[in-house]
């Protein structure tokens, strides 16, 4: 945020819905920064004291002051040499901060793009993060901040240059992403999918369904929904909102119809499974002709197409125009860490580490796309082997066995030469392989990578939910050593 009196920032979290007692100097200066965590405090800082599951950030007051920290918020007066916001939860004073932060900046003229759906919500804000950027100031967290804490601390981030703030929304009950609309109010809204991450909580796709389309309800009539014609739950979202509607579809030749369309079509890949593609725009109100732009991804996998997709489209839906995304999204890295990571281990053997989370359906993209390099692989190194490391998705309810089940055999009919499965499931993920003929084991997170014999022309993915922190086993894969 813009440096604040410590008066003007009392204000903003009263006027964002949580009542504040300032405590200490009112014309004291506050920010840019605001943390959570008391070593990353910088001069001016606002510290948030968070109470943890083992601490307490009141606990933390003098380090965040000893490092320049100029006030905190806090639920209770402290000893501590800082300026004192106190209400009555820390959490949820940085939220109406937060609130009141993104309503000034929206009502001078910030656009921001909200991101929900089953998979593939952090890869498509990056790669609309670095379309944007290439449009004017953007903020966009890094990873998957995309929840009560992570969204009130990236809205912090924007200043009176930020033109754009794009907002990855998770869910994990009704309700979640309509109160993170209350803080973020989007311009555009983006559904990617209606999957069976998190079914576990919600019960059926359709309660999922019922969760996610909360980010469409939160547009005002001015704004955007840009929806997946190829998902048929988020397709019949458009009738949830007033909004302008835009599409974009990937499989579909289906007749689609919105204010705005926007179409892949041409699919190529090279040999690391990077996809280029001619992206077609239409406008049917206007009478201008279609748009038409080639594409080529530096991020891998065909899963990517539909997120840069997804991307183009909510870009376009705020004016960017065609020219800036086609040369952006052909330029776009992947820039959150452990999704789809391609490394070289010493002997040469590649590694691709996705171990940030996983459900069955970006499980099922992964091991496609790692499938088709081995595939490429094996015509110039014959010998080339695919290996999986596989380890729980979690969250999954009552059919957890099931999933599990089906992706072990996915990976046997997919040819993978070697499935490794880990954590509490790994059982019914080895059943699942052997039923369709293939090689699986059981193991864990220590011993597994020294139990692969890795050669040169091998290629192995590792992928898991969080909880398994399987980077470290990929890490280990990489260099070669424990």
């Amino acid at each position: 945020m813009k440096t604040r009196s410590a008066a003007e920032v009392a204000g903003l979290i009263q006027d964002g819905g949580e009542s504040c007692t300032l405590i200490g100097e009112p014309t004291a200066q506050l920010g840019p920064d605001l943390v959570i965590d008391s070593r990353q405090a910088t001069p001016g800082a606002v510290f948030v004291a968070l109470p943890g599951e083992h601490t307490d950030g009141h606990d933390f007051l003098d380090a965040a002051a000893s490092l320049g920290a100029a006030a905190a918020i806090v639920t209770h007066p402290t000893d501590a040499a800082l300026v004192h916001l106190v209400c009555p939860d820390a959490q949820q004073g940085l939220t109406a901060l937060a609130r009141s932060l993104h309503a000034e900046a929206r009502a001078a003229g910030l656009k921001t793009v909200a991101i929900t759906g089953s998979a593939g919500k952090t890869s498509t804000k990056d790669l609309l993060a670095q379309i944007l950027a290439a449009a004017g100031p953007t903020i966009s967290p890094l990873g998957s901040f995309n929840n009560e804490l992570g969204t009130p601390l990236t809205v912090c981030q924007i200043d009176e240059q930020t033109r754009y703030l794009v907002s990855e929304m998770g869910a994990r009950a009704i309700g979640d992403v309509a109160h993170l609309c209350s803080i973020v109010h989007p311009s555009a809204s983006i559904v990617l999918n209606i999957g069976t991450a998190h079914l576990g909580e919600f019960g059926s796709q359709q309660a999922i369904a019922e969760a996610k389309g909360e980010i469409v309800e939160a547009l005002d009539d001015d704004g955007w929904a840009v929806l997946n014609a190829d998902d048929p739950f988020v397709n019949a979202m458009d009738s949830r909102t007033r909004a302008h509607i835009a599409r974009f579809s990937v499989s579909s030749t289906s007749p689609v119809h919105a204010e705005l369309i926007v179409r892949a079509s041409d699919l190529r890949a090279d040999d690391l499974d990077r996809f280029g593609f001619t992206l077609t725009v239409s406008r049917p109100a206007s009478a201008e002709p279609d748009e038409h732009a080639q594409i080529q991804l530096r991020v891998i996998g065909e899963h990517q197409v539909v997120d840069s997709v997804a991307a183009a489209t909510a870009a376009l839906a705020l004016g960017v125009d065609l020219a800036t995304v086609a040369t952006a999204l052909s330029s776009a890295t992947a820039r959150s860490p452990w999704r789809m990571e391609l490394h070289e281990a010493p002997n040469g053997a590649a590694v691709i580490n996705d171990a940030y989370n996983a459900n069955p359906e970006s499980m099922a993209a992964a091991l496609r796309t790692v499938a088709a390099i081995g595939e490429r692989r094996r015509q110039s190194l014959p010998t080339a082997r695919l290996i999986a490391v596989l380890g729980d998705m979690l969250e999954l309810g009552a059919r957890s066995a099931e999933h599990h089940a089906d992706i072990g055999r996915l990976a046997a009919e997919l040819g993978f030469d070697e499935i490794v499965a880990l954590g509490d499931y790994a059982q019914d993920l080895v059943a699942g392989a052997q039923q369709a003929g293939g090689n699986a084991r059981v193991s864990d997170a220590a011993s597994v990578a020294d139990s692969l014999d890795l050669q040169p022309a091998d290629v192995v993915v590792v992928k898991a939910s969080r909880g398994l922190r399987l980077e470290e086993v990929a890490d280990r894969l990489v260099v070669g050593e424990d």
